[in-house]
């Protein structure tokens, strides 16, 4: 997957600002100029955004919606970033219980069971553990874009 359009995706979905993206990657202790990050929101085609700046967004994001966690350790592990670990960290952030997140896949037109969304956020070599392809990181995108949508339109 390309992390430009994940990234491009999530900001859009979520209608964050420059102030919150950028707070967000400050929160993950990554300085971001405004420079980079116009150039990562632009989507130039020089211009790529890496798994690592991806994952401190995520990160971040988690921090900014959520706070801190007082557990946090800051060690130096190395997670591979995978759509599913995307999703999770979106789930956390976001902070989505089954029922929304149920929503957020049938507004992209999807309908999958309880059993295929735990299967989702299981960890990788459960037995139960499935694959997040592309195709349904992106479909979970689309279905977020919506969902945030119809929120802000109630709000107003």
């Amino acid at each position: 997957m390309v992390t430009n359009t994940l990234f491009s995706k999530i900001v859009s979905a979520l209608r964050l600002t420059e102030d919150e993206i950028l707070e967000a990657y400050r929160l993950a202790g990554f300085e971001m100029s405004h420079e980079r990050l116009a150039s990562l929101v632009e989507g130039g085609k020089n211009t790529k955004c890496t798994y690592e700046e991806l994952g401190l967004f995520l990160d971040g994001l988690i921090a900014l919606k959520r706070g801190k966690s007082p557990n946090d350790q800051d060690d130096e592990t190395t997670v591979a970033l995978t759509n599913n670990l995307i999703l999770k960290k979106l789930r956390i952030a976001l902070e989505l219980k089954e029922p929304q997140i149920e929503i957020i896949f049938n507004l992209a037109d999807l309908n999958p069971t309880k059993q295929q969304l735990s299967a989702l956020f299981r960890k990788e070599g459960s037995k139960n553990f499935k694959l997040c392809s592309d195709e349904l990181l992106m479909s979970f995108l689309e279905g977020l874009d919506e969902y945030y949508f119809d929120i802000n339109q109630a709000r107003s």
